[in-house]
């Protein structure tokens, strides 16, 4: 923990288009912050002429993290700012707050043209059947189109992340407006082929441990040229008692990719339970770990 290194810092600016239907019709999102392969592999960011490919996870153009919606005109860049902190690969790594910057702006854009969450999201995944296929999935198993019951709340998000296509639906409920219950997380995930699916499902489950720890209370602060965390009483996981129920649901499509298991389901954690925040609260979560803002994991 002391002499490592450390997920990057990150932020992002995000611009929406939408014309007199409430269509989206561009989209600029620009990443500001560090490079993890500058610090680890500066070689490949040379070879890239100062770009850093892996920056842009769940964002490219192509690949094995292509971006998951169909938009007319759209440009992602990368404005790279390395500090003296060294960054490195985390669980998850660049999918991370990739799927938090898109996954909570369509929820955003969706309000901001008066529309389902679900159905905007589709509109702009022509072209795309497996990403919309794992959301239809969660999106069904989790009661989409039905009132959830009183008191509770419902977030979506998807990605396309190391050759996977995964998808979570999650509700929750607040109480005093900080303390947060997390009651059930749906995932959907389709890796191509499943070899082995009863040990995907301990993956998935596996990975919104690191998903919800990361956004409640997991960070690395510098005090005197030094961490501040050194072991799990400061850098604190999820306790089984905080754990929701996960549904997974795996969908093998084949289509010749390999996807990953492990890791994609991670990145879709945090942004669900941030949409289904905001339907509680009124209240758009733009920070993170969520306990610096005095909210609670219970």
């Amino acid at each position: 923990m002391l002499h490592g290194h450390y997920h990057p810092i990150m932020m992002a600016k995000l611009t929406g288009g939408l014309d007199a239907s409430g269509n989206l019709v561009g989209l600029h999102v620009r990443l500001s912050g560090q490079s993890i392969l500058a610090a680890v592999r500066p070689h490949i960011v040379e070879q890239q002429k100062g770009r850093d490919p892996l920056t842009f996870q769940g964002l490219a153009d192509t690949g094995e993290h292509s971006f998951g919606y169909n938009i007319p005109n759209l440009l992602i860049d990368h404005a790279m700012r390395n500090t003296h902190v060294p960054p490195g690969f985390w669980r998850g790594v660049n999918i991370n707050q990739n799927a938090v910057f898109m996954e909570c702006f369509m929820d955003e854009l969706a309000q901001a043209a008066g529309q389902d969450e679900l159905e905007f999201r589709r509109k702009n995944m022509q072209g795309l059947p497996r990403n919309l296929g794992v959301l239809n999935a969660v999106a069904e198993r989790i009661g989409w189109s039905k009132p959830a019951k009183p008191g509770i709340y419902r977030g979506l998000a998807q990605m396309k992340a190391f050759n996977s296509f995964v998808a979570a639906a999650c509700e929750i409920s607040v109480q005093d407006g900080n303390k947060v219950k997390v009651h059930r997380i749906v995932a959907a995930t389709d890796p191509g082929y499943a070899v082995n699916p009863a040990q995907i499902e301990r993956q998935v489950s596996g990975s919104f441990v690191y998903g919800l720890s990361a956004l409640f209370m997991q960070e690395n602060t510098v005090k005197d040229g030094r961490i501040v965390e050194d072991n799990f009483h400061t850098f604190p996981s999820m306790r089984i008692s905080q754990m929701p129920k996960v549904e997974t649901i795996i969908i093998a499509n084949g289509g010749g990719i390999w996807g990953g298991i492990g890791e994609p389901t991670i990145c879709v954690a945090a942004p669900a339970v941030m949409n289904a925040f905001f339907k509680a609260t009124g209240k758009r979560l733009r920070d993170v770990p969520l306990k610096n803002q005095g909210i609670e994991l219970v």
